[in-house]
């Protein structure tokens, strides 16, 4: 077998081109590094035998007597210009991925294609000894025809070069096209493919994307816009109005304090005013829960300050409600009481204020009575490894001191104004009876209760920290 391989060099070419085909498909993708290193030696080693058995790629094989040997040693010949100019573009393509990333894809396979364009002709000239010019001539011929044939295609092209050079967008933006939003999963030479929220693909060619309104919800990074607008009645005081949103806007943990959101009047008119609340996130996964998120929060600090949404038919608020009677009308938990019932607890509740930054309930402290908030936001602060963080923000309708009713507990939360706030405190005397008696009321309390525990106690818990593994390469490299 060895005998084989050094009496006929051109046999073991042959072999050298298979064994960088079968390596090219056996190495996987991780071993990148590998593959070009394995692919620029097999190319080496195959010049240096053509080199040694004198043939010359840039020039004709010089068996022209012996048809069989001639023919394989113009194949071999041809071969060498199409691995060189395959090696060439991997190499191209591997500087390139270090320096542009996945950017610069579409720039790497028009480069590659006019490597082994240039390859292929300079092996019909040297090889095949064939007139160049009349190659070309032919070959410009029908490329204008194919040119002509292929308008729209080539039209994408260019779109696509120019679209990685001006880099209006990446790969993983958050980017709109003409009113199709999605991520950009992929750039290649003809379309760009965005991933929709709703899963889909949506295929944009090039040339559409290069003439059409882009806006690039990436940029500036880590910073995503959202806007939620709220109609009321033009009879409604703006200050009230303004008050309220911007009260719903603290709310909202999400919202990056800097750049800082913001309210304002969007337009009015005899039907209704609209009012907007702008702001950013950190992230777009982000924009669908916080938009939805602060509807609810408007709608609730509207509500508590007198206010109701414009709607073709607005809910006839009965004026000689009071403001705790209708607290426990927007209350999830106390809402399952009847009328006369609600009549009885608006009675027994007592307004108390607090200005922002004062303490409503402090961690550990037992509460005597329940708090309903009527109006402003109350924040949650919990303590990991003894340093305080925010875990929450609370808002109308919602209650404080539940533990100290039900089971002469407290919570390891501390309960405080982030705004002004207002809020109904039931004194723990008389609602123990009333709960006792309505166990739905309860129920739900009891449930609001567990949930609170249960995310105190997952927020507060210590993260393990998992041991590094030891192996022998870790040994090794420990003595070194």
């Amino acid at each position: 077998m060895l005998s084989l391989l050094t009496d006929h060099p051109l046999f073991c070419a042959l072999i050298l081109i298979l064994v960088d085909l079968g390596l090219w498909r056996l190495i996987s993708a991780h071993g990148s590094a590998w593959k070009l290193l394995v692919r620029v030696l097999i190319f080496a080693l195959f010049s240096i035998l053509l080199f040694n058995e004198g043939l010359n790629p840039m020039e004709p094989a010089p068996w022209a007597d012996n048809v069989p040997l001639h023919l394989a040693a113009t194949g071999l010949q041809i071969g060498w210009w199409l691995f060189g100019a395959r090696t060439l573009t991997v190499l191209i393509g591997a500087v390139m991925m270090q320096r542009v990333g996945h950017t610069g894809r579409l720039l790497q396979d028009l480069l590659g294609a006019v490597i082994f364009l240039i390859a292929i002709i300079a092996a019909l000239a040297y090889v095949l000894d064939l007139p160049v010019k009349g190659v070309l001539a032919t070959s410009g011929a029908l490329a204008i025809i194919v040119g002509l044939a292929l308008q729209s295609t080539l039209s994408d092209v260019f779109s696509g070069i120019v679209l990685n050079t001006t880099k209006p967008y990446q790969l993983d933006d958050w980017i709109s096209i003409d009113g199709t939003e999605g991520r950009v999963t992929d750039i290649d030479w003809r379309a760009t493919r965005l991933q929709t929220s709703q899963g889909s693909m949506a295929v944009i060619p090039n040339s559409l994307a290069a003439k059409a309104k882009i806006i690039n919800f990436s940029r500036p990074s880590n910073m995503f816009g959202v806007a939620v607008s709220v109609q009321v009645s033009p009879h409604a005081r703006p200050s009230s109005v303004i008050e309220a949103l911007e009260r719903a806007m603290q709310g909202c943990r999400q919202l990056l304090e800097s750049p800082a959101p913001s309210v304002a009047l969007k337009s009015s008119n005899s039907a209704g005013a609209e009012y907007e609340i702008s702001g950013f996130v950190a992230s777009m996964s982000e924009k669908r829960v916080v938009r939805n998120q602060l509807f609810d929060l408007a709608y609730r600090h509207l509500q508590a300050s007198g206010v109701n949404l414009l709607s073709s038919d607005e809910p006839g608020v009965a004026s000689n409600l009071s403001r705790p009677r209708a607290l426990l009308d927007s209350s999830p938990i106390f809402s399952t009481l009847r009328q006369e019932e609600k009549e009885t607890f608006s009675q027994n509740m007592t307004l108390q204020t607090f200005r922002a930054g004062e303490t409503i309930l402090a961690g550990g402290e037992v509460s005597d009575h329940l708090f309903i908030i009527e109006s402003g936001v109350v924040s949650v602060t919990l303590k990991r490894h003894g340093t305080p963080f925010e875990s929450g923000r609370m808002g109308p309708g919602e209650v404080i001191g539940e533990a100290g009713i039900l089971s002469d507990t407290s919570l390891p939360a501390d309960f405080s104004a982030k705004t002004f706030c207002a809020l109904y405190r039931i004194e723990k005397s008389y609602l123990k009876p009333c709960l006792d008696a309505r166990h739905d009321i309860n129920d739900a309390m009891q449930a609001l209760l567990d949930f609170r525990l249960h995310k105190a106690q997952s927020l507060t818990e210590e993260t393990p920290v998992l041991a590094p593994k030891k192996g022998f390469l870790q040994w090794l490299r420990n003595r070194v």
